[in-house]
């Protein structure tokens, strides 16, 4: 069987759009035919070289679609069935998941190889094997991945909206709610609006935060975060410190929330400086693995009992977590359909890219029926 799909020979190059090989599903294993497919800064991570991946590589991590085979054995879903999913997978049976850490799944590992979970390759050209990124290379009309990485949801839901919860929703919904404990009266700080950000604010606003103050150099990010229930918004970290300092009569916010595109040793230190004591700085941005971007005083972390730490999947459940932020959706107290600023088809994907880069998108989606 074939697919089209957006493939990445190697970092610092444009997708090209290919037809390839992929194989029927094994053992545990099913192929969806995708519906949409959420255009997430990660990937550009991988086309920058910031993460060590396995080329060619077919992209994108944020999925949702409908299952079109199963595989022996498989009894998570049937054929029809309309699934997220999510870029980290989980088995239900490792040390991580039989803890309630599915985000932390050992099955996980090989999600940057672009490998199943037994180190083999369902998509193929001319004898050479491709990889699919976190398991999925989600930038394709087809594909064939385990069934860890699938969580089944109501078919009644829009997928080109519900797509955005194999990621972006709750990775930053989960670094405010789960990670940084975001609790009634807190304020708190957040750095980068984009598709993560965004929902970071979304889960501020559900937990009761009282000010939501969020950084972004961009005016139309700032707007929307506005819109979404953040309080204040300032260009630049310095301003932002001024008013956290005033807002909280100098005791500093109760976290800080980095999910800029590419984290950095500056937004790192002013997050750790505008929290007060006992307060916690959480960080879910990404950075090149040689870049050592956490550099604070170790007195004033002791002294204070500052804490920073670093969430994956915003520390959420996928297999529960995916479909409670749906029925949240479908019970009008998310925003999904709001964050996507533009939709393109698969031959569009490095304008999408582009868009991203430029700030002109919140989350743009390939939508496959265009």
């Amino acid at each position: 069987m074939k697919t089209r799909a957006a493939v990445l020979t190697a970092p610092h190059a444009p997708f090209e759009i290919m037809e390839l090989d992929i194989d029927d599903p094994g053992p545990g294993e099913v192929m969806l035919r995708m519906s949409a497919a959420g255009l997430c800064h990660s990937d550009l991570h991988m086309m920058d070289g910031d993460l060590s991946v396995r080329y060619p590589m077919v992209g994108g991590h944020e999925a949702a679609g409908i299952v079109e085979k199963v595989g022996p054995g498989v009894k998570k879903v049937a054929v029809g069935d309309h699934v997220v999913c999510s870029f980290t997978p989980s088995c239900g049976i490792c040390r991580y998941c039989s803890t309630g850490r599915q985000n932390l799944c050992d099955a996980g590992s090989t999600i940057l190889e672009g490998s199943m979970p037994d180190g083999t390759f369902r998509l193929h050209k001319d004898g050479t094997d491709y990889s699919a990124f976190c398991m999925l290379g989600a930038f394709s009309e087809f594909a064939t991945v385990s069934e860890y990485s699938v969580v089944k949801v109501d078919d009644w839901l829009p997928l080109d909206s519900a797509v955005l919860v194999g990621c972006g929703v709750p990775t930053g919904w989960g670094t405010a709610v789960n990670a940084g404990n975001v609790r009634p009266g807190d304020t708190t700080v957040i750095y980068g609006i984009g598709g993560l950000g965004i929902n970071a604010v979304q889960g501020a606003v559900h937990a009761g935060a009282k000010y939501i103050v969020c950084v972004d150099p961009v005016e139309f990010k700032r707007e929307t975060a506005l819109k979404f229930g953040a309080t204040h918004v300032f260009s630049n970290a310095e301003d932002a410190h001024a008013k956290v300092t005033e807002l909280t009569w100098g005791q500093g916010a109760d976290q800080a929330l980095v999910l800029i595109g590419t984290m950095d040793e500056e937004t790192i230190t002013a997050a750790f400086n505008v929290i007060g004591k006992g307060s916690t700085v959480v960080v879910t941005g990404v950075s090149n693995a040689a870049n050592l971007t956490v550099h604070v005083s170790g007195q004033e972390m002791v002294f204070m009992e500052k804490t920073i730490k670093g969430t994956l999947f915003g520390s959420s459940n996928p297999q529960y977590d995916i479909v409670r932020l749906l029925r949240l959706y479908d019970a009008g107290r998310l925003k999904l359909d709001e964050l996507i600023t533009t939709r393109y088809t698969l031959d569009e994907i490095n304008q999408g890219y582009q868009d991203l880069r430029d700030g002109k998108n919140i989350r743009g989606v390939i939508d496959f029926s265009l």
